[in-house]
């Protein structure tokens, strides 16, 4: 039998590759017949394990991390019918059973029946069913007829693997906050933070035809990213309000739509640049979006966070300016993103170059060996998409 090798958390600032099982077709002591054994052909650093890096969650140590995963068909369960041995397939960060009625209505973000803890699970992370991450050469998937989504062609798969990578959850997760916000074509949408979600959300309004998509951000590089692609960007260091620096863009010092991809490790603005101020990105957004429109909140907000400024902060009861909100007629929409609600139009997005997703967000491949840098480079604030390719098959 091959061996394992996966990221583990090891504490606040700490994670290492260590030899893990190799994955089983079993749920606990029972057989898991529906499930699927991966060989990870790409496995990517997420914003969201950082927060678990960071020691901003209640994530075990030891905890196998990666939440998003390409990978090749091994072996498969004895009542997997539509999947083969060989077969390319995205993996939606969601877990998702496809019986409960959150699953047959498309909410699979919060399926009922994957995490005995709250609706909805995650592979390697925390509070989301203690399932194995997949940061690590191989990985078992459950219910994968409903869960899996194979790629058409292999060959065409792997030459544009380093996009088709992001499908199973950047790509959606930036998508599902420009769409919910109500972003269209013509649309004038601030996106907060320019990290990878943040810059796949501005590809996205650029593909649903918004006509001006402005990011903001306090790292250079990233605006830079940003402006790479056609972004007006904002430096949220300078003195002057984000309200000034939109009405220096457009006209006016507000914008129709907004997407916060920053979520509760939100920084201040100006003279508070650095200071942790965990609702300054959803009071500022309801403040210099215009009555009636939009915000999406992909961005992670969580219900426990030991590192939090104070009290309330650290179970997520956060000083938000909902009456603000409310005098000016917001929608808000918040949660996982239900990553097979888009997977299929955008992976066509990127297979007919609609799109250069993997461009837009700079996605730089590393061995499994190199993980652990790519964590601490991407805590630096390093305008980059790190892609883990454990087997040398995207380099091949």
């Amino acid at each position: 039998m091959a061996t394992n090798r996966g990221v583990a958390y090891m504490g606040p600032g700490k994670v290492e590759v260590q030899t893990i099982d190799f994955p089983k077709l079993a749920l606990g002591n029972r057989a898991c017949n529906h499930g699927v054994i991966l060989k990870v052909v790409t496995t990517n650093i997420c914003g969201s394990d950082q927060h678990m890096v960071r020691g901003r969650t209640t994530a075990p140590q030891g905890l196998i991390l990666g939440h998003e995963i390409t990978g090749e068909v091994i072996e498969a369960g004895s009542d997997v019918e539509f999947l083969k041995v060989g077969d390319i397939c995205s993996v939606p960060f969601n877990i998702a059973c496809g019986r409960c009625k959150h699953c047959k209505a498309g909410k699979t973000g919060i399926c009922l029946n994957v995490n005995p803890a709250r609706p909805g699970a995650a592979y390697g992370y925390v509070d989301m069913g203690g399932w194995v991450g997949g940061q690590s050469d191989y990985v078992m998937v459950p219910y994968a007829d409903f869960n899996l989504f194979p790629f058409p062609d292999r060959a065409q798969a792997m030459e544009k693997i380093r996009d088709l990578t992001l499908l199973s959850d950047i790509f959606p997760t930036g998508y599902h906050g420009a769409v919910t916000a109500g972003v269209g074509p013509g649309a004038i949408v601030y996106i907060a933070g320019a990290g990878p979600v943040g810059l796949a959300s501005a590809a996205s309004c650029h593909l649903l035809g918004a006509a001006c998509v402005i990011v903001g951000d306090m790292i250079p590089e990233r605006l830079e990213q940003a402006s790479s692609f056609g972004c007006e960007t904002i430096d949220l260091r300078k003195d002057a309000t984000l309200g000034e620096q939109i009405e220096q863009i457009v006209g006016v010092p507000e914008v129709e739509y907004g997407v916060d991809c920053v979520g509760f490790e939100a920084r201040g603005h100006g003279h508070d640049a650095g200071v942790e101020r965990p609702a300054t990105v959803l009071n500022a957004l309801m403040e210099f979006t215009e009555a009636g429109g939009g915000i999406g909140i992909p961005g992670l907000y969580v219900t426990g966070d030991p590192g939090g400024v104070d009290a309330n902060a650290k179970i997520g009861n956060l000083g938000i300016r909902i009456g603000l909100g409310w005098a000016k007629s917001h929608h808000f929409t918040t949660g996982q993103c239900p990553v097979m609600k888009y997977n299929r139009q955008l992976m066509n997005a990127i297979l007919y170059d609609k799109i250069q997703i993997a461009k837009a967000v700079n996605v730089q491949t590393i061995s499994l060996e190199d993980a652990p840098r790519g964590y601490r480079d991407f805590d630096r604030g390093a305008a980059t998409k790190f892609v883990i390719d454990p087997h040398g098959s995207v380099a091949a």
